[in-house]
């Protein structure tokens, strides 16, 4: 048995943000992860100036820009036609706009930074191989039994343990996550592979008939990230979403969209899942942050953002409150209305972008005059500060 301040459970992105928040705010931490070492799963990941912000407030903003890309433009594109539709500078008029950056990089290189920053922090301490199985709330503190017997008493609790959280279920047990009948394969490969493209310094997104094709530079442009997503039409039969599948739904495609697809890794697929948006992360002294708070489908790729913008604003309510129950409920009052936004809107955004038949007439229309300089749509999301 080990007693600690403050515990944080799960040792990814938004648990070692979070653990680095509260060092910052003056809090002693210890971190548990149930995999024997750190890491993340996957390839690529978009931070957009709600997230870089927040970065720059826990201090790793300069050394992410060493293994970030910033893209020139976002550019929407017809997986069908092969015609450009519309596009977003994400220059200079961006960042004048916003204050910071749009960035792209791996999902570990995030992770990386993160890690060595907390290793860093005097006031930090991390444990692999802590699987936890069981909570109970002490009302003053909590209690947390890992599968291997060890316990831990702190003051207080942070769930960042995703979207099968043992702590989500502890404070809000909505049942089991929503399955939608989408499924992406995803990797990266290096960028000498790529022989045409549509800029290898954009953010790109091919939208067609219940698909898109996400293309991006990542790691100092060595590498280049992509996505494949479309609807499975036997889900949810035991193999849906196979390789043979998605072939057959991207053959529709454009020559340069099948061209890309020939380089996808196909090792892996992921299924799309969320949450329905709840009101309710915090019990007494134990919080919820990240996915374990708000998981959401990837459509307008906020995750990692939406979990980093999470941990400034739990670790300033920390640092100006005196009780933590309070500032554990401020934070909660703060966040859950804007994160159910962000939930709802990556929701409604996969169905603009998925539509066929004359709605994807439609759709390309009302968007192909757009100003590449017209922000106006999405400040509330990305001019957000946490």
């Amino acid at each position: 048995m080990s007693d600690h301040e403050f515990l944080v459970i799960g040792g990814g992105i938004g648990g070692l943000a979070t653990a680095l928040g509260l060092a910052h705010a003056g809090a002693r931490v210890h971190v548990i992860e149930k995999a024997p070492e750190f890491g993340e799963i996957g390839a690529g990941l978009q931070l957009a100036p709600n997230a870089s912000s927040a970065l720059d407030r826990l201090g790793v903003l300069g050394e992410i820009r060493k293994f970030a890309v910033a893209p020139r433009r976002m550019v929407w594109g017809d997986a069908i036609s092969g015609e450009i539709v519309t596009a977003f500078d994400l220059g200079e008029p961006f960042v004048a706009r916003f204050g910071y950056p749009y960035l792209v990089m791996h999902r570990s290189d995030l992770l990386n930074v993160l890690l060595a920053a907390c290793r860093a922090e005097s006031r930090i301490t991390l444990e692999t191989g802590r699987d936890a199985v069981a909570i109970e709330d002490k009302v003053t503190g909590a209690r947390v039994t890992c599968d291997d017997g060890t316990v831990y008493d702190c003051a207080a609790l942070v769930g960042a343990d995703g979207l099968w959280s043992p702590t989500r279920k502890f404070i809000a047990d909505d049942g089991p996550p929503r399955t939608f009948p989408f499924v992406a394969y995803r990797g990266a490969i290096p960028i000498a592979e790529v022989s045409e493209h549509a800029g290898l310094d954009n953010v790109i997104m091919w939208c067609g008939p219940d698909m898109h094709f996400v293309q991006y530079p990542i790691r100092r442009g060595e590498l280049f990230n992509q996505v494949a997503v479309f609807k499975s039409p036997s889900f949810p039969a035991a193999d849906w979403g196979n390789e043979a599948e998605l072939d057959a739904h991207y053959a529709q495609c454009c020559d340069y969209v099948r061209k890309s697809l020939l380089k996808i890794q196909r090792d892996r697929r992921w299924t799309m899942v969320d949450r329905a948006p709840i009101s309710t992360w915090v019990r007494n002294r134990i919080a919820l942050v990240g996915d374990a708070a708000h998981p959401m489908l990837q459509y307008i790729a906020q995750g990692a953002c939406q979990a980093i913008e999470d941990t400034i604003c739990l670790a300033e309510r920390v640092r100006d409150i005196g009780d933590v129950g309070d500032a554990f409920l401020a934070y909660q009052e703060a966040r859950y209305l804007r994160a159910a936004r962000v939930q709802i809107s990556a929701e409604f955004m996969g169905g603009i972008f998925h539509i066929g038949g004359v709605g994807r007439v439609l759709r390309n229309k009302f968007f192909e005059g757009h100003a590449a300089d017209d922000y106006r749509e999405i400040a509330w999301l990305y001019g957000h500060r946490a």
